[in-house]
């Protein structure tokens, strides 16, 4: 059985080589192993809480998306979504966090670094922090719970996240008493690589030492490229190829032969601008080809709107279901019309009604519509009228073994497990989640008599 990964990507700034590197390549990498059912979403509500600027939000979300497709990532393989398209994951969030201790969000070690810094400069010590800031770890669990996620992948930083997940799913199986949630657990990235900025700290914008993934194009790469840090050793003369961060990214874009004939050069006397010459090459073969995508995806993109809706689509097939349990099991959820004990109409109302007809084929077949006259479903095909009326007959008899099946774009009604009759196509969750709803209710008009 495949086991379900999930990752978010915060849309907060526009992806670097650094990214690339540490997340966006070994994920893409991850996805395609088998056994695997990967989940990636842009987290765009978690981006809210840094970022105050609507249009540097919505500028990530667009250059995230392209920069994951362009790097190849097999949109119709994972789901890949927006956070935002999927409103059952904040519906979840206020639910969880009426069962989330207080306790538990105050030692969150973003919160506390926060409470921390503002009580060392003598500052009220709330001064600055966001409800949102606060409440990170239980919208992190309902993105991770809403889809029963059983890995998440995280450095060691972001484990605490993953424990409060669990405690957070435990409380509510607890005080519910159920097995509503799978427990998360987290997939250590051991091997994720750090790559060097060009000062040779950790690559990151808050360093300002960062080299451009697509932005800028092949230029900006190679004048980024050449800003590395280095000794000041000249052409000719032996050089330590660990001195420079140089020799660590080169090592994360070639092979273990290319990167031990690149070290032995340089311990011959290459030149640093020689061998930031190569990197430029070395870096420019393997993304040079995915910056045409990105720019390509970048100038189309309802392209892309496309592709995040359908992933929505598929996103919402297991969400919708899984907070209708949950709506269920804390009280909210909606009366069963189906289930309810069938109480008679008042003579003169209107009711769902079948309707028998002959096909184009000469075949027999019938149709179920709500009272208010929309077509819920129509019957397979019966060679004998006969079998056309007992399946009738079937429908209007509460005691029969009538079941309904959420195929995803539509619902099919089984008669003793054998299908019988199905809705249209409908791509929309919610909607046909009111089919659903509208077939049970006509079920039991029907059997009302």
């Amino acid at each position: 059985m495949a086991k379900r990964v999930l990752t978010g990507i915060t849309t907060s700034g526009i992806p670097h080589l650094g990214n690339y590197v540490g997340a966006i390549r070994p994920a893409i990498a991850a996805s395609r192993e088998a056994g695997v059912d990967a989940f990636y979403f842009m987290a765009d509500y978690h981006a809210l809480i840094k970022a105050g600027d609507p249009r540097r939000v919505a500028e990530s979300r667009q250059a995230l998306t392209a920069t994951w497709l362009a790097a190849g990532l097999d949109h119709e393989k994972v789901t890949f979504y927006r956070q935002s398209d999927v409103p059952e994951i904040p519906e979840l969030s206020w639910i969880l966090t009426c069962v989330t201790a207080k306790g538990l969000l105050n030692r969150a070690h973003a919160y506390k670094a926060s409470v921390d810094q503002n009580t060392a400069i003598g500052e009220d010590p709330d001064a600055g922090i966001t409800a949102g800031l606060y409440m990170y770890p239980v919208l992190m669990a309902a993105d991770i719970l809403a889809f029963d996620a059983q890995l998440v992948p995280v450095g060691r930083d972001q484990i605490q996240h993953i424990e409060m997940a669990r405690d957070i799913a435990q409380r509510f199986n607890h005080r519910y008493n159920g097995d509503f949630f799978v427990q998360p657990e987290a997939l250590i990235e051991e091997t994720s690589a750090i790559l060097p900025g060009l000062d040779g700290r950790k690559m990151s914008k808050s360093y300002d030492n960062t080299i451009p993934l697509f932005e800028g194009g092949s230029r900006k790469l190679k004048d980024s490229i050449s800003r590395i840090v280095t000794d000041s050793r000249g052409p000719g003369e032996a050089k330590d190829p660990d001195s420079s961060s140089l020799t660590t990214i080169y090592r994360s874009f070639a092979s273990d032969a290319q990167y031990a004939a690149f070290r032995h050069e340089l311990e011959q006397g290459l030149g640093w601008g020689e061998a930031k010459t190569q990197l430029f090459a070395r870096i420019e073969a393997e993304i040079g080809p995915m910056r045409d995508a990105y720019q390509d995806l970048l100038a189309n993109p309802a392209r892309m709107e496309e592709i995040l809706q359908e992933g929505a689509r598929k996103a919402r097939a297991l969400a919708v279901p899984k907070l209708a349990q949950l709506r269920e099991a804390i009280g909210l959820g909606k009366v069963d019309a189906a289930a309810a004990k069938p109480v008679a109409k008042p003579k003169g109302d209107k009711s769902a009604r079948l309707a028998s007809f002959r096909d184009d084929m000469g075949q027999f077949r019938f149709r179920l519509f709500a009272a208010d006259g929309r077509e819920l479903m129509l019957s397979i095909p019966f060679a004998d009228p006969k079998q056309a009326g007992q399946a009738q007959a079937a429908l209007r008899d509460p005691s029969a073994a009538v079941e309904l099946v959420n195929g995803g774009d539509h619902v099919q009604l089984k008669l003793a497990g054998e299908e019988l009759a199905r809705s249209a196509l409908v791509k929309d969750v919610e909607a046909l989640s009111g089919i659903e709803f509208g077939i049970r209710q006509a079920l039991q008009q029907l059997q009302a008599g």
